[in-house]
């Protein structure tokens, strides 16, 4: 990560939720203070914003702060720290809207408050052992950014119904009712659709309910899914589109592990950073997860061939989910190389699905050869906010 600078806030309060509460005490924070836990499942606005600050450095590949560089090239060069740390950062270190730092920044008495507060901000993250003795982000930092993003997520996806269950195609006596058919022998006499069997037979003019008149609920099994979450961090990744990306896998993580699925995550820029085998390990999933940052070029193919070692031998839904903004970049014919992964891993019983953020015209027409080559679908994503539905309607329709 580069080493850089920052701190200070006005982001949006979190409010908790009761599964919330009931999972707070399992995700297995280890550097984390208690009391950090209890202020933001009880709404502490000023540890909250400590977390999104932190949150927000680290989506801009920031893992430092050099208080002195951080203030030189904001008075030196707006432009480029405001490219650095992204406007969200700026105005959560600074109180400011950056605009209004734009153009007031060379007023001598603007510098000397906007110096002063860094300075405050900085010496409040290191007393809350958020920096270390250097400024660097410590293990507790990344924690309370951990815990403040699974709260704010869970909070938006369960009270506005961004859930549902994920059926298996195949029929099973236990699994979720479906369309309802004639009643065959084997059925079970609990799965009789009373309402149409009754409906059927009042149709057919009979005085009492007939064998011919029976209808049954048809059951689906929810099987077994496997779900590789793979996230392009490339430099064009950063900020809020990667942020939205993990706020949408600890989502996804949620919810297929309550229903009994492994997830896995791969994070790949020019090369593969991050490595997760699907698991029902749920910290393990969130720790990984805050810890993406962007940096360099796309590895499409790589990222393909690796996660198709990561599924088991047995029966199960393999899948793969990639989200990415750009063409692959990395290899001598890096589209050739992708569509040719995309093949042996479909070869291999994996479905690929691709979700294309803001993606050009060519790249479009390359995701949906990735799409139809993969068995899986292409969601043309143009708002970000929209990523947590997207993807759990993707895990939805496996």
């Amino acid at each position: 990560m580069k080493r850089v600078m920052i701190p200070n806030y006005a982001e949006p309060v979190v409010s908790t939720s009761d599964t919330v509460d009931e999972l707070s005490g399992k995700l297995g924070f280890q550097d984390l203070d208690d009391k950090f836990m209890h202020s933001v499942l009880e709404n502490d606005k000023s540890v909250i914003e400590d977390g999104k600050l932190i949150e927000n450095a680290i989506n801009q590949g920031i893992g430092a702060f050099t208080p002195d560089l951080l203030f030189e090239q904001l008075v030196e060069n707006y432009s480029l720290t405001e490219k650095t740390l992204g406007k969200t950062l700026l105005r959560q270190l600074f109180g400011y809207d950056p605009d209004y730092l734009r153009k007031n920044i060379k007023i001598p008495e603007f510098k000397r408050l906007l110096r002063q507060r860094l300075e405050k901000t900085l010496h409040h993250l290191k007393q809350k052992k958020l920096l270390d003795d250097h400024y660097f982000l410590s293990n507790a930092a990344y924690e309370l950014a951990s815990l403040v993003m699974y709260v704010e997520e869970i909070d938006h996806i369960v009270p506005k119904g961004i859930q549902g269950e994920r059926f298996h195609n195949k029929e099973s006596h236990y699994g979720g009712r479906d369309d309802v058919r004639q009643f065959r022998s084997g059925d079970r006499y609990r799965d009789i659709a009373v309402r149409r069997t009754l409906h059927t037979a009042i149709r057919r003019g009979h005085d009492h309910v007939e064998s011919g008149d029976l209808r049954a609920f048809e059951r689906k099994s929810k099987g077994k899914c496997y779900i590789i979450y793979a996230i392009d961090a490339s430099g064009s990744m950063k900020g809020d589109k990667i942020g939205s990306c993990k706020k949408a896998g600890i989502a996804l993580a949620y919810k297929a592990i309550q229903n009994k699925d492994k997830v896995g995550l791969i994070v790949f820029g020019d090369d593969i950073k991050e490595v997760v085998e699907p698991t029902q390990d749920f910290p393990c999933l969130l720790r990984s997860i805050v810890h993406i940052h962007a940096s360099k070029q796309t590895n499409i193919a790589a990222t393909l061939r690796k996660a198709a070692g990561l599924f088991p031998s047995s029966d199960v839904t393999k899948h793969v989910l990639l989200l990415t903004d750009a063409l692959p970049t990395t290899g001598i014919e890096p589209e050739n190389e992708t569509l040719e992964a995309v093949s042996l891993a479909r070869n291999k019983g994996i479905t690929v699905s691709i979700i294309g953020i803001l993606l050009d015209e060519k790249g479009v027409r390359l995701a949906e050869q990735i799409a139809e080559l993969g068995g899986g679908k292409l969601y043309r994503l143009r708002d970000i906010k929209e990523m947590d539905r997207i993807v759990l309607e993707d895990y939805y329709n496996t």
